[in-house]
């Protein structure tokens, strides 16, 4: 039997935010058992704790979806160093990804569970996206005139980002799921604020995930598009509500350091709190 945790992440209000479930010892386990097991706790990621090798790593971490494995996530690579930080007793944890190693640095209450983490995450490629009509249609609603360029940054899976007029027209979004699925493996951001405070709604049915409560992997590339474009100032944080129009109102917080010609550092951070632990047979 494997122990499991699950967290809710980027909340400190038990079921809500982004679930996440840990196994804690993952050890001996196939790629197949843990995307089987992915697909049976059906959540939008769970995550596989190993020993490390890296000397600049405390633990090794995979992360699958219901449908596939991601080399890097935000909301559970945050949910694991709460896991795993409240257990070590550590103040910074870090967790070897398929990207690379990434410390969280862990606040707590009176020296007791973590409160608050902050990741430092990799700094985003941009790409560009192509299909923007083929997008639009899918999204059935028209984005903001003269908003900002749709482009694609890849953070783990590439995320695409499309501005819409106001809040409410994001509430309203109800997108044709096939039709963004067949664009392939993109997580689809759909956003609209302004100055520290914004809200968003991630698609994103190819990475196995109709749509997402809370994307730390999302919210890092969003710093960087809003700053890269003079939205906000280079190193302002950012508060981004997610989650609502599902039921997991999620708040993240994020920031981008640096300037136009090169972003230095990119940060994103949130609550968890713990919500369940078990047992599970998967070998």
């Amino acid at each position: 039997m494997r122990r499991y945790t699950i967290a809710d992440v980027f909340t400190d209000v038990p079921l809500q935010g982004n679930q996440v479930a840990v196994f804690t010892d993952a050890s001996g386990l196939s790629d197949e058992v843990m995307q089987r097991a992915a697909r049976e706790m059906n959540l939008s990621e769970t995550v596989f704790v190993f020993r490390t090798q890296d000397p600049d790593a405390h633990l090794r971490v995979r992360i699958f979806t219901p449908a596939t494995e991601l080399p890097f996530a935000g909301h559970p690579v945050l949910g694991t160093a709460f896991v795993v930080g409240r257990a070590m007793g550590s103040n910074v944890v870090r967790l070897q990804t398929g990207l690379g190693v990434v410390p969280v640095r862990l606040e707590r209450a009176d020296g007791g569970a973590p409160t608050y983490g902050e990741m430092e995450q990799f700094v985003p490629e941009v790409e560009p996206f192509e299909a923007v009509d083929e997008l639009v249609a899918a999204l059935g609603a028209a984005p903001a005139d003269g908003g900002l360029p749709v482009e694609g940054y890849r953070n783990g899976p590439v995320h695409v980002y499309v501005e819409f007029p106001s809040e409410e027209a994001v509430a309203a979004l109800r997108p044709d799921i096939g039709a963004l699925e067949r664009l392939g493996e993109y997580g689809i951001n759909c956003f609209a604020g302004s100055g520290t405070h914004w809200k968003t709604r991630m698609f994103g049915p190819a990475l196995g995930v109709s749509e997402d409560p809370a994307t730390g992997s999302a919210a890092g590339p969003m710093a960087v598009h809003l700053a890269r474009h003079g939205r906000v100032p280079f190193g302002t944080d950012i508060e981004i509500v997610q989650g609502v129009e599902i039921g997991r109102r999620s708040v993240l917080y994020a920031r981008a350091e640096g300037g136009a010609e090169r972003i230095e550092r990119v940060f994103v951070g949130g609550s968890a709190v713990i919500v369940a632990r078990g047992e599970y047979r998967l070998d």
